[in-house]
């Protein structure tokens, strides 16, 4: 993070058309408009682009106002706490009036407004999120982020204890961040207050703790992160396991695999977090149909062969057989024939569909079969016969699953 470059990459932030026009719409008749936090943070870090925020002097009604008159769409996406989102040439921002808190419960924050921006950062998190940029590209850093940035250090603003006393998932941000953006150890003063904050985690909602969970997961650093956590108590409170850091570390850097390479060893395990950890449908179907296809897969007698991989794709889906290969790559077992993989990477890439039962209820009806349940039957029996024979397609497999069934009708 050099200056020379660290400058440049905040002129050029604002530079940006919707940014530009942003600021010169909410600057000026008294008011101060800044950029705040992530953008600025990853900006000065060379990171890529992520969300712009803005925090203003201006309070809600003021900010409609002034983007109103600039042509600019305004929506209270949070009003009551201060923010809006303005739509600027299709993109949204999300505009906040400066603020202080009134009352913290550590779950939710009475705030007024002010026109204080030491205040505003001073109410914040990490020395790295209390950063904000000027439209006149002047950075204000008023607690030492910057410097905290250099060291790829991630520091509570003032009393640890107190900025999680104020909003208790900060224990978990202060471990996400630092899998992040920290180099080194971990910051003793807020490792301890984390450790001694772990309690009450259990106060918090299990969504904004998911949230929480899948981005540590995913950040670069997890494995090492992960390990301390676990190591301070804390992820066997939240997930009800302990975890396996080697298939964490072959999982990353999607969050919701990382989840169950980390968490899964069995379906329950994958039934239990989508309700401690309140996961949505598709995260949890993700998570056990894993759990299955690896079961499957340490089953299969060695070598498994290309056959076996068609039947798992087949049963599993080309995500789940994935999702299981990349978790237990470099362990004992499964071990796979020389055309296993490139049999498998050929259903990933999109080179070949996956199998798909050739024989449906229209073949059926079409050799004289009527429908009802024998024909359900009939179909399943086809199934059977087409996975023990290694999933093969097209007209042959159709007619000799055909055959297959008139030689075994239902009864």
């Amino acid at each position: 993070m050099t200056a020379p470059e660290a400058r440049d990459r905040l002129l050029r932030l604002l530079a940006r058309p919707g940014v530009a026009r942003l600021l010169a719409a909410l600057n000026g008749d008294g008011e101060e408009t800044r950029i705040v936090g992530g953008a600025v943070r990853n900006a000065l870090l060379g990171h890529p682009d992520t969300d712009v925020d803005f925090t203003t002097t201006a309070l809600p009604q003021r900010i409609r106002a002034l983007a109103e008159a600039a042509g600019l769409k305004a929506v209270p996406t949070g009003v009551e706490h201060g923010t809006l989102t303005l739509i600027v040439g299709g993109e949204p921002f999300e505009v906040t009036s400066l603020r202080e808190d009134v009352e913290t419960d550590g779950r939710h924050a009475v705030v007024r407004f002010g026109r204080d921006f030491t205040a505003d950062a001073l109410r914040r998190d990490f020395t790295i999120n209390a950063l904000s940029l000027g439209a006149d590209g002047t950075l204000h850093d008023p607690v030492g982020g910057v410097d905290d940035l250099r060291a790829r250090r991630v520091r509570f603003i003032g009393d640890p204890d107190r900025r999680i006393a104020e909003d208790h998932l900060r224990v978990l941000r202060f471990f996400r961040f630092h899998a992040q953006y920290g180099e080194g150890p971990l910051d003793r003063p807020g490792f301890e207050a984390a450790i001694r904050g772990r309690d009450l985690l259990g106060r918090l909602s299990r969504e904004r703790i998911r949230a929480e969970i899948l981005k540590l997961m995913s950040a670069p650093r997890a494995v090492e992160v992960v390990a301390e956590v676990a190591g301070a108590g804390i992820l066997a409170r939240l997930l009800g396991a302990v975890g396996d850091l080697g298939r964490l570390a072959r999982a990353t850097p999607d969050g919701t695999l990382a989840l169950a390479g980390y968490a899964v060893l069995v379906e329950e395990d994958a039934s239990r977090l989508a309700e401690l950890l309140r996961l949505s449908n598709d995260e949890s179907a993700r998570l056990a149909a894993y759990a299955r296809a690896c079961a499957r897969l340490r089953s299969l007698p060695d070598p498994v062969e290309e056959a076996e991989i068609r039947r798992l794709v087949a049963v599993h889906g080309v995500r789940a057989v994935s999702d299981a290969l990349m978790a237990l790559r470099s362990e004992p077992r499964p071990v796979l024939a020389p055309g296993a993989l490139p049999a498998f990477e050929r259903f990933a890439t999109g080179a070949e569909p996956p199998p798909a039962l050739p024989v449906r209820g229209a073949d059926l009806k079409e050799v004289g079969i009527p429908p009802g349940p024998g024909m359900g039957a009939l179909l399943a029996r086809a199934r059977t016969a087409w996975l023990e024979g290694g999933c093969r397609t097209g007209p042959a497999e159709r007619e000799r699953l055909l055959r297959h069934i008139a030689g075994n009708p239902a009864r």
